[in-house]
Order: C-alpha cells, then structure tokens, then sequence
C-alpha cells in the first residue's frame, strides 16, 4: 500500500467523496485511518458475511461518521472554509431550507443563507476549473523536482513542508548516516530539515497502536538522546497525538 497521506492526496474525487480508495489486488483502503480489506475475502460483521466494499462502507460508518465528517473536519488550510461554512454545508446536507437553517443559526434571513448557498456552489465550480488548470500546468512540468506529499494530519501547512525527494533523501542521508533504522545524528534547526528527520522517525510507530508515555520515549531513546525534544516536536508538528493527561499516545494518520 502507498503511504496514507500520498494515497488521500492522490485519490480522485469519487474516492474522497467515499472515504476510501480502490487499489485495485491491493484491495480497498480507508482514506482516514488506513484500514484494508483484501477483495479475495468476505468479511463477518455482527453474525453475518459482506464483500470488501460494504465491509469498508460499514467500517467508515461506524468508526469515522462519515467521509464528510472526516473531510469538513480537516484543517482549515486544506478546506478554506469558515466555522460558519462548515455549519451551513453541515445542514444543507441534512436537507433543511433555507428558512430552517436560518432559524437554527439564531440570526439573518432565509435570503442571506440563500445567499451563501450560492457563492458556495460558485466556488465549487472555480475549484473545478483550477484543478484542470493545475493538472494541464503539470503535465508539462514533468521534469521539475517531485515534491513529497504533506501529512493530511499537519497542524502547520507551510514552505516548510515544500520538500522534494531530492531533498529528503539528502538530508535524511545526513542525519542517519547509519541507516534510517540507525539513530539519529544530531536534531536539526532549520524547520524544513526537522520535517524530514520527523517524517522519518514517525515511521517507526505502528498505526493503529496505543503507547504509553514509556514506551513512547523508550522508542525515542533508540533514535537520540534527547526524546523528549523529539516527543514534543512530534506532536506539534501532527504526527503523534494523545490524551490530555499523557498516559496513551498514538500515531496519526
């Protein structure tokens, strides 16, 4: 399976729109947690037996909501969209009208929600015509350096996060001189540079898991000697969560 971020980045509409993506032998897999489900089996859900595709249906039900959910809740940098937005597309997909939804906003008029209806589903339509100009951009830039994918998981989506694969393998050359399972060299300054070795050290967690914060910095230890900065950097820049006491800890995908 590709990596979670490059496989959601790289899926066409139809896909995020469902929440998972179809790899064709490698089976279908959850665009929000990576889960996978072979098209070869059946699988037995509550005392009965369903193909790959409703088995992923069910699991994005029960476990994500929704793909839309999912979506609506990304970072603002990735949707552009308001709180109010949100509410709104919220409660257009419930069906309500325009009178409805006005009174469940508690303020303006069933012409102002109308009125924002309308410039949503302008921006829909400049959306499309961006993309086809990206795409039909890129086609003639195929020799320009490829850029790694940004984890959909990142709290801070900036130049730092503009890496090329060039890039990455330089500097993850130079800081694991003894392989990437080897430790680390030393901790960079440089924010572009701190991405790489962090995307790199992430690796090294099992999604899916839950760690304590002992095997969190057991782990850690492995890599540098000082796994607290590295602890704390993981979580800041997205790739780890966990409670607000700090007892469980896991991998975001």
């Amino acid at each position: 399976m590709k990596d979670l971020s490059e496989l959601f980045w790289s899926s066409p509409l139809e896909s995020l729109k469902r929440g998972y993506a179809d790899e064709g032998t490698g089976g279908l897999t959850c665009l929000i947690c990576g889960r996978n489900y072979s098209p070869d089996e059946v699988f037995p859900l509550e005392g009965r037996y369903f193909t790959a595709q409703e088995a992923m249906r069910r699991h994005i039900a029960q476990e994500h909501g929704s793909a839309f959910q999912f979506l609506l809740g990304l970072d603002k940098k990735f949707t552009g969209l308001t709180e109010l937005q949100k509410q709104l597309l919220t409660l257009f997909r419930e069906g309500l009208g325009a009178k409805e939804i006005a009174a469940q906003l508690g303020g303006g008029s069933a012409s102002t929600v109308r009125n924002h209806r309308f410039a949503l589903r302008e921006r829909g339509r400049q959306s499309k015509i961006f993309l086809a100009i990206l795409e039909l951009a890129e086609e003639g830039a195929e020799g320009l350096p490829k850029v790694l994918q940004i984890p959909k998981t990142a709290k801070m989506v900036d130049e730092r996060f503009d890496i090329t694969e060039e890039e990455n393998e330089v500097y993850l050359k130079k800081y694991f001189p003894e392989g990437l399972e080897g430790p680390l060299l030393k901790f960079p300054l440089k924010e572009k540079r701190k991405v790489i070795v962090l995307r790199q050290i992430f690796q090294r967690f099992e999604v899916g898991r839950e760690y304590t914060e002992k095997e969190v910095n057991e782990l850690l230890k492995a890599v540098y000697p000082d796994y607290v900065i590295l602890r704390r950097y993981l979580i800041e820049y997205g790739f780890l969560d966990r409670t607000r006491d700090g007892s469980r800890y896991w991998a975001k995908v």
